[in-house]
């Protein structure tokens, strides 16, 4: 669907300065260009003049060009979910590896595909196993392993970080949904304010990852008040989608404001109580210290 340009020099009029108390437009921080595209929508397209070599050489040429065909495009699949998974991976702090290697195995299938390519070319052995090995390690080489170990677990207490990955999962999802509500509304500026609003709550998200205790603290957040408010966006762009309702509009950006005030002051309770936390534990430690009688000089 095309989206309504909102800028001020539209028609309508609509200014992009932000509100007060908000940050602006394209200054979120936690943005990053994703890399699954550009390159990997290429290895989609690349395979495809296989489909023309397959027909008019018999049945043998055939099978193998489609069968090459499919592992070269179940390669590129990987490849991308492999992309996408580490791009979760080193968003957070606290991560596990990927359950499954994506991308190697999109390496592995990358190279199957052109060595049966090649067989079906050539009938011989030799250019299929070159182009296995050079395929293999070329498509490697270009888009990394998998992450292979995880991330910032030393010390956690795995029971509770395993509840922290499925209520921060479950929080992801209701953030999905709202940007995928969000594009049936066609509003540029609105969009733009859900990110915003995204961005402060993933800052909740990765302090709660960061210390696991504060999971309890954070629990309504991550699922009740995130839960309303993608069940408001969904109406919200619906609405807006068919009547293009001004007040609704506002109405959902004031709902929008109060979210992220919200979500950033928890955020900053959060943090303030791991600093007590650690002031208590460095106290305590000196007390300790100068006990034994061990004092700096």
């Amino acid at each position: 669907m095309a989206q309504r340009y909102g800028g001020k020099y539209s028609p309508q009029g609509e200014s992009d300065t932000p509100q007060p108390g908000t940050k602006p437009e394209g200054s979120f921080r936690a943005a990053r260009r994703t890399r699954a595209g550009g390159r990997v929508n290429l290895l989609f397209l690349a395979p495809l003049p296989l489909i023309w070599s397959a027909f008019g050489n018999g049945p043998t040429a055939l099978a193998l060009n489609l069968a090459a065909l499919g592992l070269l495009l179940l390669a590129a699949w990987l490849t991308r979910e492999g992309l996408i998974a580490q791009e979760a991976y080193d968003a957070r702090s606290v991560a596990r590896r990927p359950a499954f290697p994506r991308k190697i195995a999109g390496s592995i299938f990358t190279g199957l595909g052109l060595a049966l390519a090649g067989f079906a070319a050539t009938g011989g052995m030799l250019a299929p196993l070159i182009y296995l090995v050079i395929g293999a390690a070329l498509h490697l080489l270009a888009f990394g392993p998998d992450p292979l170990k995880d991330k910032g677990m030393e010390g956690v207490d795995m029971f509770q970080t395993d509840r922290v990955a499925r209520a921060v999962d479950e929080a992801e999802m209701h953030l999905t949904a709202m940007t995928e509500a969000m594009k049936r509304a066609g509003d540029r500026q609105m969009m733009a304010r859900l990110d915003q609003f995204q961005t402060t709550a993933r800052d909740l998200f990765r302090t709660v990852e960061n210390d696991p205790r504060d999971l309890t603290a954070a629990r309504k957040y991550l699922s009740v008040y995130l839960m309303g408010a993608r069940d408001a966006t969904i109406k919200f762009a619906d609405i807006y989608a068919r009547t293009a309702d001004a007040q609704a509009r506002a109405d959902y950006a004031a709902l929008l404001d109060d979210l992220e005030q919200n979500f950033a002051a928890r955020t900053r309770k959060l943090l303030l109580d791991d600093r007590s936390d650690l002031t208590i534990e460095i106290d305590v430690l000196r007390d300790r210290l100068k006990r034994e009688g061990v004092t700096s000089h």
